[in-house]
């Protein structure tokens, strides 16, 4: 496709951190944003040239909203289906509607990732008890039950350690169908992100390590400290699972290592991720750049990385606490998302500790931690 000229305006569905982010690196290469949300003073609509605030289902404001951008993509993953299809006849959408049909569906994304030969842990589609009690039988416990739509960062599962505990998650979680997945005693999570152009064209980040706290993402580590053929592994995986979807764009794969060394997928999110913040400072094209690239038609840019670099999400008001140290600490790049309340649980900022280039496996955590 001929790329976007300088000027032209790509329209962003959510007014999150993410979009901010992708609206400030479009800047950067001379585009205009558009932010259409619900909500009208999202960390998104701070930055974008313009905005448009109505629900996602006003189909009136969806049409002017297409008139007035060159492309549209989108920020998170649980912007209704119907509003990217609505819009998908009026303006070009990167990524299309099938990706987000089948990644905001666990149980589609699931089976997605087995069609792409992903392996994943065992599971189940859960529509009643007797079903959940069946799914048991055959999965066994303990097991995670979660909602198959709108859940994310903990939020619409639970952890079952006897079938009493199930049919009581069961009946509290909504909506309906669930997925009941086996649970894993991985020895750690790892995400890789990879854009792809519409040409097919694709580039692959390093492999990352994370660690969450309160099942949010607390700290992830460029590049992973595991065995450079594991690590091959994960970006291999992301690059299949892009070009299965036909993706243009960004996408992360959240995969979890075994003790074995076996790898299985977890979940997709076809968009820039917070497993990739650290790409804005270790990099010479971050994320968010990659994604604007590749939904516009411009040429991506080389994936390396120029340093090692530790991400620390800044996670309600105990991470507001860490600001002004930040700020003060040498090596230290702090992002801040221009929301008004720290709100426990609530992600208000992040901050990339860079290393020289490949110094992160013999530094000690402690050290590697230390201007927190």
């Amino acid at each position: 496709m001929t790329p976007l000229p300088p000027g032209a305006t790509i329209g962003i569905l959510g007014g999150g951190q993410l979009g901010r982010m992708s609206t400030l690196a479009a800047a950067r290469l001379g585009y205009r944003c558009h932010v259409f949300a619900p909500e009208p003073d999202g960390p998104g609509m701070q930055v974008a040239a313009a905005h448009t605030v109505a629900p996602y289902e006003d189909a009136q404001a969806l049409a002017r909203f297409a008139a007035a951008v060159d492309v549209v993509t989108f920020e998170f993953e649980n912007v209704p289906a119907a509003t990217l299809a609505a819009l998908q006849p009026l303006a070009p959408c990167r990524p299309g509607v099938e990706v987000l049909r089948i990644c905001q569906d666990r149980l589609a994304e699931k089976a997605f990732l087995e069609a792409a030969d992903v392996p994943v842990a065992a599971w189940g589609g859960i529509e009643s008890e007797e079903g959940l009690r069946a799914a048991l039988a055959a999965i066994g416990l303990p097991a995670v039950l979660k909602t198959s739509r709108l859940g994310y960062d903990g939020r619409g599962q639970a952890m079952v350690r006897t079938e009493a505990e199930a049919l009581a998650a069961f009946a509290r979680l909504a909506p309906k169908p669930l997925i009941l997945e086996a649970f894993i005693p991985f020895v750690a999570e790892l995400s890789a992100i990879v854009a792809r152009g519409e040409d097919g064209a694709t580039a692959v980040y390093d492999a990352v390590e994370n660690r969450h706290r309160n099942h949010i993402l607390d700290l992830s580590f460029a590049p992973a400290r595991v065995p450079a053929e594991v690590a091959a592994r994960a970006r291999a995986h992301a690059v299949a699972v892009a070009e299965a979807l036909n993706l243009v764009g960004v996408l992360a794969l959240e995969l979890f290592l075994l003790p074995d060394g076996r790898l299985l997928g977890n979940e997709i999110a076809p968009r820039p991720h917070n497993s990739g913040h650290w790409t804005m400072d270790a990099c010479i094209a971050s994320q968010f750049e990659q994604h604007v690239r590749a939904v516009t038609g411009l040429p991506l840019a080389s994936p390396d990385r120029d340093h090692d670099a530790v991400m620390k999400n800044l996670v309600g008001p105990e991470g507001m606490a860490l600001w002004p140290r930040l700020l003060a600490t040498p090596g230290v790049a702090p992002h801040l998302y221009g929301k008004a309340e720290a709100r426990p649980g609530r992600k208000l900022g992040h901050a990339n500790f860079l290393f020289p280039k490949d110094s992160l496996a013999g530094i000690p955590e402690t050290a590697l931690l230390s201007g927190l």
